[in-house]
Formats: structure tokens, C-alpha cells, sequence
């Protein structure tokens, strides 16, 4: 778990950097900003950039596709910082430059770009030194109201930062050097072009520990029953929900993973069985990343799950059945005298709402 809640500026440098596929261009400052003086602005800073981290469950890592993380730049100015081998508001330099040349899109908006040098981020109930990243690409207007002598007066300021938007930002955490550090990514644009934040500038992968080996797994069973596994053996909706319900039970239960356990209790089929490790391994391939037989479930990736396991039947517009387990209290049919489908639910008792 991330917290910032004790975190602290330690420095602050901002440059602008612009669209290089539109011929603009970028500007540095040419001294960090001095926040000492300022009791107010550090809190309002702080909260603008590090709330939206809060949520950031993914942690990610620096590579290079050439396998030398020497090569990626934001690592390579990063380490540089904090091996005390370049002064902070350089590496800020050196970065604005690096993401003014991966700024080739069309459609990618210029913007300010801050870096700050933290000291008390906590990471995984350890304090640690990091770097936060920070771009601010899209602006509003705001009103402001203020008294004077027969009343009020109104004024506005037209391209303002909303300080609740943070577009783009990137935590780097001072631990796992060799490994690539422990990376937080925020991107809150969701647009095609917007990819080269993560893909392109800072070039990270998710690390696969027990929060991604959870999610990952949970991912793929549902594609899996949903896809691969109605296909061959043409589920009705009711099995595919009792098979998701009972992958969340076993998650929502054990505190380890197994894949001969999850297999033997929730798939209960050798056939099915065989084709879930098919299926894994062409994620493994395609997505390059790998699977444990055996890990520690993270509960919150349970937690972020459980909303896209859905366990509705819709029928027509008439009805919604919900299936939480006993599926063979359930049936369905066809009635020919009608040319209907029909479900018929078996039960013990009945709940007044």
C-alpha cells in the first residue's frame, strides 16, 4: 500500500513542455522553486499531485526492451539523482527534454511539467526518498468573488489548474533499484494518443508480485470461462456464473493461491482444467509476463475485482435472476406449447424485502 500522508517537498522544479509534433517548443526554468516561505501552497500542491495515487494498486517497474535499464532515460536520470551524481534541477532538465521528444503525436497536449524530490513516501509500510513526475495539460476558468465596500466584485482567471485533476503523474519509489524501483502511474486522459506517457516516456511494466499474480489470474479465469470455455462447451449463462462465483468464493476464502487446489475445487474438470493452463500460457506469451503455482491472494485486488464479476441473468426485459451458489436449485428449459424458454428456481424460503 502507498501513502503520502507524511510525505514532504523536498524540491520543486516546473518547465513547459510542448507538442514537437507541432512545432512547439519546450521551456526550461532556469532555478527550482522555492517553497519555504509559502505555508499554504505546499498542502495544496501535495494534495493536487499525490490524492490521485491513493487508488494506484499497480505497481510497475522501469525496462528497457533491450534488457539494460540503463537505456531507459527516466530510470537512467532518476538513479543519476539519487546516486548524488547530477543536481536535482538538472535531472528536472533532462527529463522535460526527454519527454518533449516522445511527444510526437498529433493530438498531445502541451502542458507544465513538475518535479519533486519527496522524503517520507511510505511504500509498503516503509519510508522511503521519491520522485514525483507531474503533467498538467488541460486548464478551465475559474470565478472569483470577493467583498468590497458596497458589495462584491467579480473576476475570473481563465487558464487555471483544478487542483482535484491531476492528468498525468508517476511516483518513483527509492527501493528495488536493481529490479527497476517501485513505480506508481496515474493517467487520467484515456485516450489513444495518451499512451506514450506510460509506454513511451517512461517505458514500465507491472511487477509481478502477489497484488498483480492475483489480479492477473482472476482476469484471465473470467475471459476464460467467458470466452474459451463457453465455446467448447457451450455453457448456459447460469454455469458461467456459478463458475465465476466460485473462483471469487475460493479468492474471497483462502488466503494462498494453488493452482492444483483452484483447478480440483472451482474448475472440477481434468478437460477444462488442461484448457485453463492452455489458455494461460498464451497470456503468458502475449502479455510477457508469468504465472505462479502458488502465491499469497492480495485481498484489495479481490476487492477490485468482485465489481466486474457479475452474477445477473438477464432475461428479455421482464427479468433479472440473481445467482449467488446452489446452481442445481436452478433449471432451464424449453417449452414447446409456448416456444418459450423458461428457468425454474427451487427454494426453502422466501425473503419479504
Amino acid at each position: 500500500m502507498f501513502f503520502h500522508q507524511d510525505a514532504t517537498f523536498d524540491k520543486l522544479s516546473i518547465h513547459r513542455v510542448g507538442n514537437k509534433a507541432q512545432d512547439e517548443f519546450y521551456f526550461l526554468s532556469d532555478n527550482p522553486i522555492d517553497l519555504s516561505q509559502d505555508e499554504i501552497l505546499p498542502d495544496l500542491l501535495m494534495q493536487y499531485f499525490m490524492k490521485p495515487f491513493g487508488k494506484a494498486n499497480e505497481v510497475y517497474r522501469f525496462y528497457h526492451p533491450n534488457d539494460d535499464l540503463q537505456l531507459n532515460e527516466v530510470y537512467y536520470f532518476t538513479k543519476q539523482y539519487f546516486d548524488e551524481k547530477i543536481a536535482f534541477h538538472d535531472m528536472s532538465q533532462q527529463l522535460a527534454k526527454h519527454l518533449y521528444e516522445v511527444s510526437e503525436h498529433p493530438k498531445i497536449k502541451g502542458g507544465e511539467l513538475y518535479i519533486v524530490a519527496l522524503k517520507n513516501v511510505q511504500m509498503e509500510g516503509e519510508d522511503h526518498d521519491a520522485i514525483g513526475i507531474f503533467k498538467s495539460e488541460n486548464k478551465e476558468a475559474y470565478l472569483k468573488v470577493y467583498p468590497n465596500a458596497e458589495g462584491f466584485d467579480l473576476d475570473y482567471e481563465q487558464e487555471a489548474i483544478n487542483i482535484n485533476k491531476l492528468d498525468k503523474g508517476v511516483v518513483i519509489v527509492k527501493v528495488e533499484e536493481e529490479e527497476g524501483y517501485k513505480v506508481l502511474v496515474v493517467d487520467q486522459t484515456n485516450q489513444s494518443e495518451a499512451v506514450y506517457w506510460k509506454d513511451d516516456f517512461l517505458k514500465v511494466r507491472t511487477r509481478n508480485d502477489n497484488y498483480q499474480q492475483t489480479g492477473n489470474i482472476m482476469k484471465v479465469y473470467k475471459k476464460f470461462v467467458n470466452e474459451k470455455l463457453d465455446e467448447t462447451f457451450e455453457l448456459e449463462s447460469a454455469d458461467k456464473i456459478d463458475l465465476l462465483n466460485r473462483s471469487m468464493n475460493y479468492f474471497k476464502t483462502k488466503e494462498t493461491f494453488d493452482q492444483s487446489e483452484f483447478e480440483e475445487e472451482v474448475i472440477a474438470n481434468p478437460d477444462a482444467a488442461a484448457l485453463f493452463k492452455s489458455y494461460q500460457q498464451n497470456f503468458e506469451e502475449e502479455f510477457d509476463t508469468s504465472f505462479q503455482s502458488s502465491f499469497e491472494i492480495a485481498t484489495p485486488a479481490v476487492k477490485k475485482m468482485a465489481s466486474s464479476y457479475k452474477s445477473v441473468v438477464k432475461l428479455d426485459k421482464n427479468f433479472h435472476i440473481y445467482i449467488h451458489g446452489k446452481r442445481d436449485y436452478l433449471e432451464t428449459g424449453f417449452d414447446e406449447e409456448r416456444g418459450l424458454h423458461y428457468y425454474k428456481l427451487y427454494f426453502e424460503n422466501e425473503t419479504q424485502s
